[in-house]
């Protein structure tokens, strides 16, 4: 293990990837959580604003593993792969229902949530001092 003045780049970029995506899940998932749907049925706000709480809950775990970035394996393969497939999620929503509009937003959103995960898993696994 490195000292603790000195880490690699491949960890500061694992580290930087997670505050990113801790973020974007903390104020996506509190924004979410407060606004909801209130236009569609009780039903589907409900599961709307539950979803919300496991987005918010992602950001904490995103940010508690960059916090603690120098003992932390498997778990930033695991979040890597959870925002992986929510892409996956919105790519099988754009092509059954459509991109929304404007399409730029919703590829700008989609863009990260594909690269993000691809660098963090290339970047995790160049990592030295854990290994």
């Amino acid at each position: 293990m490195q000292t603790n003045q000195s880490v690699s780049i491949s960890t500061r970029i694992v580290q930087v990837c997670l505050f990113l995506a801790a973020a974007i899940a903390i104020f996506g998932g509190s924004l979410q959580m407060y606004l909801g749907e209130p236009t569609v049925s009780p039903r589907l706000d409900n599961i709307h604003r539950f979803m919300a709480g496991i987005y918010l809950s992602m950001g904490l775990i995103c940010f508690w593993a960059a916090y603690t970035i120098r003992v932390q394996r498997t778990i930033v393969y695991l979040i890597a792969l959870g925002i992986f497939i929510a892409a996956l999620g919105r790519i099988l929503s754009i092509s059954i229902v459509g991109l929304p509009e404007p399409p730029a937003v919703w590829i700008g959103y989609l863009t990260p949530e594909i690269l993000l995960p691809i660098i963090l898993a290339i970047a995790q696994s160049r990592r030295k001092e854990i290994q």
